[in-house]
């Protein structure tokens, strides 16, 4: 996670109103101004952590084409990642200069796809997250739901292999969902799962997914 301290948008103040203008239609949309609305009344579950626990903040990414559609990546192969190769959010661990893990999503999303949040709009706060299985580092994710115009671009870091839309109406459809079977500790273990094309998105991510889609259930 972490990144090449990238900065700057590279857009103009003219660019700047057409963006703002944009992201307002955006939160303008039905579903979206619904899952705004309930994210104001949220309160979220946030995890109390240990002294062994780091903590790490992801963002959930949508716009808005023709209906809602939200962002992910696929993570590089990396030696000693135990999410290397995996379906993911843009995000990573918390770092010093952080002010909070909101900021923390913020710069993490900006570092793997020069994505700037703040031209965009954070909606809110999901519950936190830990993984289940003892194999993976004693983590805590907060996730934070975000709205960017429908026309931004990327320049994704080494950090990342790929970046995809998919539209919030494709995760609901019951063909989406499926299981992920893997060998834990020696064991056989299968995990709910979604299958996005030739993608499987499971694990946290997965969890996350189901987290946001009660949010914006109609």
């Amino acid at each position: 996670m972490g990144g090449d301290g990238r900065r700057g948008s590279g857009l103009n103040t003219d660019a700047l109103a057409v963006r703002a203008a944009s992201v307002a239609r955006t939160l303008a949309h039905p579903r979206v101004a619904a899952l705004a609305n309930r994210l104001r009344q949220h309160v979220p579950c946030e995890a109390v952590p240990t002294a062994d626990s780091r903590l790490a903040a992801v963002a959930a990414v949508l716009r808005v084409v023709r209906e809602p559609e939200l962002l992910f990546i696929k993570r590089a192969d990396a030696a000693h990642d135990p999410w290397s190769g995996h379906v993911a959010f843009p995000g990573g661990r918390v770092e010093a200069r952080d002010s909070s893990l909101e900021a923390t999503a913020i710069r993490e999303t900006f570092e793997e796809l020069a994505l700037d949040l703040t031209h965009g709009h954070m909606l809110g706060q999901l519950d936190d997250l830990a993984p289940r299985s003892r194999s993976l580092p004693p983590i805590i994710v907060r996730p934070f739901v975000a709205v960017v115009a429908p026309d931004v671009t990327f320049v994704a870091s080494r950090e990342v292999a790929s970046m995809f839309w998919v539209p919030v109406s494709q995760l609901e459809h019951a063909d989406a969902k499926t299981g992920h079977v893997m060998q834990v500790n020696g064991v056989t273990a299968r995990f709910p799962a979604y299958r996005i094309d030739a993608h499987i998105v499971w694990g946290l991510t997965e969890r996350i997914v189901r987290q946001l889609l009660l949010f914006l259930e109609l």
